[in-house]
């Protein structure tokens, strides 16, 4: 493992029950000290399901982990001017609409284009330190692709507060989709549990022995049989849960081939020539969480983003033609 900075990922082994998640980590990596596992635990360098770990939660045989050992990164990242869709902010949180392919944080092979530098400058030394220095202020996360609401934490005490209601599901999660078909009935739920999938370790599969997750889902607008909008809730917060459920149903996300998704939405490979589909088309709507402060319910929602409309217009075109032929 070396110090790259490059994400990595372990699946928990047979025999561990639901053990102290410092302890697992020191008896597998044993070449990596205790303190070591402090210090990345406190910067927030240690994921499970899309949130960040503290040494005390508990993990299990089957749990996927991901962590990070940082490259060398300069001792402070320079605050870089950029152009942030601020949905709400005060002295303690703030809310962005964040674009497709912005990636989060700081990395190996990114480059000063990070939403961390862009926060830095824009919140002038005012963000949460718990994220250690190359993730100050983040929360939880939204994979580069996805675009959506984003909650960062500008004092330790938001981001104590928003990790433990992310810990604790109280924060209420809703996203918006484009799937390939319709699905039938048009709403539901699907309540799969998810683990990792047994022979492509980088996905992730409905099986009887992973965890719970439970996603429900509302079909909004259909795209002739192609394609579809639909708006979703996710009850859990599982790795690719939405993906995977999705699959589960027969109805893939456009633009995510590991999930199934066929460069052709119609038989013969027609649509291919007539639309790009320019990423996994997810995008996260809607987030309800109590103000760490106030105590006050925020219901914060980020437009659809322009590749969605464009998509959905040429879906709405291709859906016409097929349907006057």
């Amino acid at each position: 493992m070396g110090d790259d900075g490059e994400e990595r990922q372990v699946v928990v082994p047979e025999g561990v029950r639901r053990d102290r998640a410092d302890k697992v980590l020191a008896l597998l990596y044993p070449e990596i000290s205790r303190s070591r596992w402090q210090k990345l635990f406190q910067e927030g360098r240690i994921w499970s399901d899309d949130r960040a770990l503290s040494q005390k939660d508990k993990i299990r045989a089957g749990d996927f982990i991901q962590y990070s050992i940082p490259a060398a990164f300069p001792a402070e990242i320079r605050p870089v001017p950029m152009e942030l869709v601020v949905l709400y902010e005060d002295a303690s949180i703030l809310v962005l609409d964040k674009q497709p392919g912005q990636v989060v944080h700081p990395g190996a092979g990114t480059r000063e284009d990070t939403l961390v530098h862009g926060l830095l400058h824009h919140c002038q030394g005012s963000l949460s330190g718990i994220g250690g220095v190359e993730r100050p202020g983040i929360v939880h996360r939204l994979d580069k692709e996805t675009s959506g609401v984003l909650v960062i934490a500008k004092t330790d005490a938001a981001h104590q507060s928003l990790s433990m209601q992310f810990a604790d599901r109280q924060v209420r999660k809703y996203y918006q989709a484009l799937l390939t078909g319709v699905p039938d009935p048009p709403s539901g739920s699907v309540d799969e549990p998810i683990g990792r999938h047994p022979v492509h370790r980088t996905r992730m599969a409905c099986r009887e022995d992973g965890r719970s997750a439970q996603t429900d889902y509302t079909c909004l607008r259909k795209f002739g049989s192609i394609a579809s909008l639909v708006r979703l809730r996710i009850h859990t917060g599982r790795t690719h849960q939405i993906r995977v459920h999705m699959k589960h149903l027969g109805h893939p996300l456009l633009g995510d081939p590991l999930y199934g998704y066929k460069t052709s939405l119609t038989e013969g490979g027609q649509v291919q020539a007539q639309l790009i589909i320019p990423r996994v088309m997810l995008h996260a709507w809607r987030l309800e969480f109590i103000h760490p402060v106030s105590g006050q319910e925020l219901s914060l929602e980020a437009p659809l983003p322009d590749d969605f409309s464009v998509t959905m217009g040429g879906l709405e075109l291709i859906a016409s033609e097929r349907k006057s032929h």
